[in-house]
């Protein structure tokens, strides 16, 4: 026992408390109830209880602490460039991010496919009701002409309904390409080949054009040219006689 207390004088040092920065102190007093709740009146097994008691035990020594630091004019506020390594490293951060990036993903995949797939569901009941009415609609033209084949009507009026229909689809889809105007395949033709208009005798000559001789050359249109000569003349010297020349030739060599 007498090792131990030297050893611990040997290594206890003696300093100032702002080096030390230890309060000592029991619970802060509660302002509800202006008392300070004591240790044994916490039950140890309540969560809120123990959390409650640490919370003011902590209350307490900051209210303790705060003015002696002012008091030494010790800085208690972070300033607003305060910059402090995190205690995880940056590789286990970039995993981090890398999960949370994946589950956001995930999420958004399950999300948009739930979206298709009520999109999908909606547009097949669409469209059975349409192929239900269509039957309907069927059903009902094929029962009126079997009882007017029967004589048991002798109304038309299923044939006025289809007449009257298609007459009006076939207004709405003019009425539509009036409004939309010719496609982009009309508009290059018209462009191009100048809205149709006469074409027979659109290169016949005019009396005007019959007049005009500027661009007329007589040297280029009759083969008379400086370069045509030349040519005619290289042809020449180079054209082998005939074969009576040839044979007067032989006869005057002898």
């Amino acid at each position: 026992q007498n090792g131990l207390k030297q050893c611990l004088s040997e290594f206890k040092q003696q300093l100032a408390w702002v080096e030390r920065l230890d309060v000592t102190l029991g619970q802060a007093v509660d302002p509800v109830s202006q008392s300070a709740s004591s240790k044994d009146g916490v039950d140890p097994e309540n969560d809120f209880q123990r959390e409650m008691s640490f919370y003011r035990q902590a209350q307490a020594a900051v209210l303790e602490a705060l003015p002696r630091l002012r008091k030494l004019q010790v800085p208690t506020r972070r300033p607003d460039d305060y910059f402090a390594e995190m205690a995880k490293s940056d590789q286990q951060m970039q995993k981090i991010r890398q999960k949370l990036k994946s589950k956001q993903e995930a999420m958004e995949r399950s999300e948009k496919a739930k979206q298709l797939r009520a999109m999908r569901k909606y547009g097949k009941k669409v469209q059975t009701e349409i192929l239900q009415k269509r039957q309907k609609e069927k059903k009902n033209m094929l029962n009126a002409v079997k009882k007017y084949q029967k004589g048991l009507s002798d109304k038309l009026d299923f044939l006025d309904e289809e007449q009257t229909m298609s007459q009006g689809n076939k207004k709405g889809s003019a009425s539509q390409q009036m409004k939309k105007g010719p496609n982009a395949k009309r508009r290059y033709k018209n462009q191009k080949f100048g809205f149709g208009g006469k074409k027979k005798g659109s290169k016949w000559n005019t009396k005007e054009s019959f007049n005009d001789v500027s661009s007329f050359r007589p040297n280029v249109a009759h083969n008379k040219g400086p370069g045509k000569a030349g040519k005619r003349g290289k042809k020449a010297l180079n054209k082998r006689p005939g074969k009576r020349a040839r044979q007067k030739m032989k006869n005057r060599a002898r």
